[in-house]
């Protein structure tokens, strides 16, 4: 579970990597559009690395149902942050499902691309092959930018696990590296909360497929809908919960927003099990 991810070098077995998301998108998910500005979007990338994030995820076009974004657009928005703080010893990995984009961006300094529609651009593995960038392949059933209602599964567990060797199998017979490949369930993401729950709850399910398991689960709606109600900008605990539990049944990097009280909470998981050394020791010496 040792992975060499662009400037960084995990050891998944004792460490948890913080995933950091900056959007520049006028409508993002959680910011609403606050970092959509160049030199916005830059610096909290660069406060993000100061506050422990071991990882930036850049994006320029939300998942959410919308109208698209051309490609050309989509590589305006996010080659910029990418060179800018593609030397800041990070590892930099761009959200997007668009191929040109993904080569763009690996091209500006990308080390992984976030594809959070599973290799839906039949154009995507083979760029993935040929630069030997990393991926996080997510579960997603609807067409990119359009609204799936009223998704229904039998086992939501089982047919996402089976989802991601399939989409797996289809990124390694196009030649990308095992070891290249992440993995994302994919809350919220065409489902619903009683899903997302499932999925929280059966997480080691998903870590059974044997690949290093990321966890988007910041600030979702299955956060709020479980505390009631509760706005975005009130979600920050719940999501935090969220991420510990996943974490002990062995997911080992989370997407946040909430980048310093996250790195906290992922610090005092490894303090505990052992994974790694208290800061300094003075209580009671």
């Amino acid at each position: 579970m040792v992975r060499t991810i662009g400037p960084r070098t995990f050891d998944f077995a004792r460490e948890v990597a913080v995933m950091a998301i900056v959007n520049r998108t006028p409508d993002s998910f959680y910011d609403r559009g606050r970092t959509d500005a160049l030199d916005a979007a830059v610096a909290a990338g660069r406060r993000a690395i100061a506050d422990g994030a071991d990882w930036i995820d850049i994006g320029g076009a939300k998942f959410a149902p919308g109208p698209p974004v051309p490609v050309a657009e989509e590589i305006e928005r996010v080659v910029p942050v990418v060179a800018a703080l593609a030397d800041a010893g990070a590892v930099i990995s761009v959200d997007t499902f668009h191929a040109e984009v993904a080569r763009a961006a690996i091209a500006a300094g990308a080390h992984v691309i976030n594809d959070t529609t599973g290799l839906s651009d039949p154009g995507m593995a083979a760029v993935l092959a040929e630069t030997g960038a990393s991926v996080v392949v997510t579960h997603s059933l609807a067409t990119p930018r359009t609204p799936l209602p009223s998704p229904r599964y039998g086992d939501v567990v089982l047919e996402v696990a089976d989802y991601l060797r399939e989409r797996i199998a289809r990124a390694e017979a196009a030649g990308v590296a095992s070891d290249r490949i992440i993995i994302d369930p994919g809350h919220d993401l065409n489902k619903h909360t009683l899903d997302s729950l499932e999925l929280t709850r059966r997480l080691d399910e998903i870590v059974a497929i044997g690949y290093p398991t990321l966890v988007a689960l910041s600030n979702k709606d299955f956060v709020g809908e479980s505390l009631g109600r509760r706005d975005r900008s009130q979600r920050v605990e719940g999501s935090i919960a969220a991420a510990v539990y996943c974490v002990l049944r062995g997911a080992r990097i989370v997407r946040v927003h909430n980048v310093r009280e996250t790195v906290d909470a992922m610090r005092m998981i490894e303090a505990i099990e052992g994974w790694r050394e208290p800061v300094f020791l003075e209580h009671n010496r």
